[in-house]
């Protein structure tokens, strides 16, 4: 017969077994509620999500594109003014070279007009007058030199604006190379896709890098490399015109009032002399204070050296003192006085090294003059030769006065006479 166990365990009530009934239904019920508000939190995450990456991503693209469609707006504006500064450079340097055969042409003008003056110097006896036509072949002479200065400032300042327009013409090169480039890389940015095979992650995308400049600068600097191009543009077209203007004013200005060319030259001459002498003295003087300051530097030096060489031995014995035992590490009198010396040779050393700047500084100052005075000795030995030569070109100018007069009578005077010693010798050039 079965029996009923002996072991005896917990009992619930027929309440309790219902109320656990009640809460594990209550407990699946809000945990289905739970998670039916996170599967819709999460379905609207991913929604808002979605949606603000597309946009994110089609705004970022429209921006690209509006970048891309701006920066090549600059580039097509700067390759129009490439255009048109490569031109002015090409009529630019046209003109240059109209000037410098303008230039080239005086020369030929002048010597007629030197000629005309020498063959001049040949007249004889009253027919020595300064008459008209001297005076208008000396205005000659004085105008083909104004001609000649002007052409020369015209063909300098046209070499001048050549080498802005080159200038202008690098910086918009290199703007015009750097938007191209930034086009190359917006476009492919603007290319990328989820599917692209170099798409990756980066470390710190979103830092600013050191070199980056504001929309404003980047539209500032386009600007002002558009606006110094134009406005070269505009002063060599300015330039062009004032120098087919000077060339057609000089063409047009050969008759004017000339100076005694030989008083001029002697003057000169004489002035050059003697700046010469007073160069002389000056680089004579200077190559001996260039010799006392070289000797007081040699000094300096030395001075500078030993009190280096003093300053080794106080620091030595500084730091070998430091090596005594116990008490007899005591800052004695000795210390103080190494330390004193050692303050004062490091305050002498200073001195001695400023015033060793100083001095050297001097010297080359002194150097530079010497060569500004040999240099200036060089240029006036030079203008002093060839005013030389221009005296000895112009005494050979002088011929018989026969050889350029016709075979006819001229006022009843015979051409056919020879001229005497004393009548060529009045020719020579004073």
């Amino acid at each position: 017969m079965a029996t009923l166990s002996t072991k005896l365990g917990q009992r619930f009530s027929v309440q309790d077994w219902h109320v656990n009934s009640n809460l594990i239904s209550a407990d699946a019920e809000r945990q289905r509620s739970a998670s039916h508000q996170v599967r819709q939190e999460a379905r609207a995450l991913r929604n808002e999500t979605n949606n603000q990456a597309k946009w994110d991503e089609h705004n970022n693209r429209t921006r690209l594109t509006e970048r891309i469609n701006s920066v090549n707006r600059w580039k097509e504006t700067l390759d129009k003014c490439l255009v048109d500064i490569d031109e002015e450079i090409t009529a630019l340097t046209k003109v240059k070279e109209m000037a410098e055969r303008a230039l080239q042409a005086k020369n030929l003008c002048l010597d007629v007009a030197i000629e005309c003056l020498t063959l001049r110097e040949s007249r004889r006896a009253i027919d020595v007058v300064r008459d008209p036509v001297e005076e208008e072949l000396r205005r000659e002479v004085k105008v083909i030199e104004k001609a000649k200065r002007e052409l020369q400032q015209r063909v300098s300042d046209a070499f001048e604006q050549l080498c802005l327009l080159q200038e202008a013409h690098q910086q918009l090169s290199f703007d015009h190379c750097c938007k191209v480039e930034a086009l190359q890389v917006d476009r492919s940015c603007l290319s990328l896709s989820v599917n692209s095979p170099n798409v990756s992650f980066k470390v710190n995308p979103t830092r600013v890098p050191s070199r980056s400049t504001t929309l404003n600068a980047w539209e500032m600097n386009s600007l002002c490399n558009k606006k110094h191009a134009e406005a070269e543009v505009n002063a060599s077209t300015l330039l062009r015109e004032a120098t087919l203007l000077a060339i057609a004013q000089t063409n047009h200005e050969l008759e004017a009032q000339r100076e005694a060319i030989n008083f001029a030259l002697r003057k000169r001459i004489n002035e050059l002399e003697r700046a010469l002498d007073e160069l002389k003295w000056q680089e004579k003087n200077t190559l001996e204070e260039i010799a006392e300051m070289e000797e007081d530097i040699r000094r300096l030096e030395k001075d500078l050296q030993r009190k280096m060489q003093d300053l080794k031995v106080a620091h030595t014995r500084l730091e070998t003192r430091t090596y005594r035992p116990n008490m007899e590490l005591c800052r004695d009198k000795v210390q103080f006085g190494l330390t004193v010396e050692v303050h004062q040779l490091q305050q002498s050393i200073r001195a001695l090294q400023q015033k060793l700047a100083e001095s050297q500084s001097t010297l080359n100052a002194l150097y530079r003059q010497l060569h500004r005075i040999q240099t200036d000795i060089g240029y006036k030995t030079n203008s002093l030769v060839l005013d030389n030569e221009c005296v000895e070109s112009r005494r050979k100018l002088v011929v018989p006065a026969e050889k350029w007069m016709p075979d006819f009578e001229v006022f009843n005077r015979s051409v056919n006479r020879t001229l005497s010693l004393l009548q060529s010798g009045q020719l020579e050039l004073g």
